[in-house]
């Protein structure tokens, strides 16, 4: 069955996607397949202006666990790693009882930029 307004979301991510790859291929055009790793990182952890989150916070209920923060700990990873197993997931099962309200109001927000 074909839905005209996920077509337009698809094709709206195909053309977000396409303008990603531009930045991160070297001048080859050739090595994009061995980039697109990164640009979809990057899609899913940048916040995006009509929603005020990231496609990952959205998804998961957290902010994704970025490289750079295993080699030099945020504070969140040295919160998250000095607490006990069941510290962490009683946090865990809090932030995915929270998610719910997030995407709604991340729904909310999105309505707002649209009109």
């Amino acid at each position: 069955m074909y839905y005209a307004a996920a077509n337009g979301l698809g094709e709206a991510f195909n053309k977000t996607l396409c303008n990603l790859l531009k930045k991160v291929v070297a001048k080859s055009k050739c090595d994009w397949h061995e980039r697109i790793g990164k640009a979809l990182w990057a899609y899913r952890t940048i916040v995006r202006t009509p929603t005020q989150a990231s496609p990952c916070a959205l998804v998961y209920g957290v902010e994704a666990v970025l490289p750079l923060e295993q080699q030099i700990p945020s504070l969140r990873i040295a919160i998250q790693e000095g607490l006990i197993e069941e510290e962490n997931a009683q946090i865990r099962f809090e932030e995915l009882e929270a998610l719910d309200e997030k995407r709604l109001k991340a729904q909310k927000r999105l309505e707002c930029y649209q009109a």
